[in-house]
Parts: C-alpha cells; sequence; structure tokens
C-alpha cells in the first residue's frame, strides 16, 4: 500500500478547471517533485492534500485512509507543509512558532513543546535564534523556521510550496540544504519547486503538471534525459538554462 494516493482528482474555481484527472501515488521515503508553468495547479495540488482545498471530484489517500473523512487535527499532524511565503505569526519567536502545533495540536505540555522546538531548530541551524522574531531574521532563516515548525509534528509527508521562491538567490542555498539533507534521511516529501539541481539529485520521482493534468511522470533521468512528450523537453530545457 502507498503511502499517499491521489486518484482522479479534479478541481475548478468557478469555469476555471485547474485540476483534471490527476492520480498518482507515492511510497514512504519518496521525494516526489512537481514542476509545471504558473497556473498549471502544482500549489493547488499540494493544498488538496492537506484540505487547504477541498477536490471536486476523485479522492485522495493517506496510508489507506481517504483523507475527507480524516480528523483534521490528525490530518495536519500527519501531514506537514512549508509555504512559500513562510506563514510564520510575526508576534511569536521562532521558538514560539514551532511549540504552537506541539501545544495546541498534539497537546505536549509547555515543557515538552520548549524541548522539542529546540531540538528541531537545532535540527535545521537555528539554535541561536529561537528567541528571535520574524521580523528579525533573514528570507532563509524564516523559512528554515517553516521546516522546524512542520518537523516538529512528526509527519508522514511533508509537502514544499515553493519553498525559495520567495528568497534572495544567496539565501536559496540554505533551504535547499536543509530539504536535501531531509532527502538523504528518508523523510517522504511532495515537493513544487522551480530548483532543477534539487530536482536531479534529491527526486526519486518528477511529475509534470500543465493545465491541471500530468503530462508525464517518471524518474528524473528519464525526464531530463529522454522525456516522451515534447513539451516536457520544452519546459525542463527552459527551467534547466534559467538555474544555470
Amino acid at each position: 500500500m502507498s503511502l499517499l494516493e491521489i486518484e482522479d482528482v479534479d478541481k475548478s474555481y468557478g469555469d476555471e478547471e485547474v485540476l483534471h484527472d490527476v492520480s498518482l501515488a507515492m511510497d514512504q521515503r519518496d521525494v516526489d517533485v512537481i514542476v509545471g508553468p504558473s497556473g498549471s495547479g502544482k500549489s493547488t495540488l499540494l493544498r488538496c492534500v492537506n484540505r487547504l482545498t477541498e477536490v471536486d471530484d476523485g479522492a485522495i489517500y493517506l496510508d489507506g485512509e481517504e483523507i475527507h473523512g480524516m480528523d483534521e487535527n490528525d490530518l495536519r499532524r500527519r501531514v506537514g507543509m512549508v509555504f512559500q511565503d513562510f506563514n510564520l505569526f510575526a508576534h511569536r519567536s521562532a521558538l514560539g512558532n514551532v511549540t504552537l502545533g506541539l501545544t495546541e495540536v498534539l497537546e505536549l505540555s509547555e515543557t515538552e513543546a520548549k524541548s522539542r522546538a529546540e531540538e528541531f531548530l537545532g535540527r535545521v541551524g537555528l539554535a541561536d535564534q529561537a528567541d528571535s522574531y520574524p521580523s528579525q531574521l533573514s528570507g532563509g532563516q524564516k523559512q528554515r523556521v517553516g521546516i522546524a515548525r512542520a518537523l516538529a509534528m512528526d509527519p508522514d509527508l511533508l509537502l514544499f510550496d515553493e519553498p525559495t521562491s520567495a528568497l534572495d538567490p544567496e539565501l536559496i542555498g540554505e533551504v535547499l540544504a536543509v530539504m536535501e539533507d531531509l532527502a538523504e534521511g528518508g523523510m517522504t516529501m511532495l515537493c513544487v519547486t522551480h530548483e532543477m539541481g534539487f530536482a536531479r539529485s534529491a527526486a526519486s520521482t518528477i511529475t509534470f503538471l500543465d493545465g491541471g493534468r500530468i503530462v508525464e511522470r517518471g524518474p528524473p533521468e528519464q525526464l531530463f534525459e529522454t522525456p516522451e512528450k515534447e513539451r516536457t523537453r520544452t519546459f525542463l530545457g527552459q527551467l534547466t538554462d534559467l538555474n544555470r
């Protein structure tokens, strides 16, 4: 049984069809990188996986359980998400941002939550920034707080929605380094990103979405070297050129 199964998912906003008949499956320890042009439905697909957006048709299963019937807190614990724009609480320190879910969702004591938050801030290289507020952190540091917050919940699956797109170029590397370390450590990850170096080195599968449909899906060497579709070749060639 796959950890994540997406079956025939459709999603529209009014007359605009954003996802059409999208199906994919991921096993534990897989790293699936989703690429595609702007407006192709990538972020919407991630939001459907953790029910920030509800599907119109089809179904999504986590470890065999249909997510629509899951307790919302249980789903939030098991499926973590790292957002493009950080989504940190400005009035809470880095430590406070990480402890919030631990106390509210996992119902840990303040002492347990603080200890766990400190551990995961350390894992992303921010042990010395625990008392800093978002306004005092660089974009890369804010994103690493977001990763620590998601990791601290001990998720089965971690979603990344273009985690480097809001960062200055010199800060991208520090976030990608954390993501690569997670991939090497066996974290199951579904990532929307245009960072082709990460996709080549860390992905087990690349999924190319265009117009809300899966155009092609396969291992990195297939999509980069011998894609079946000319549209895949053109798009990935453009991305690779931009990443140089």
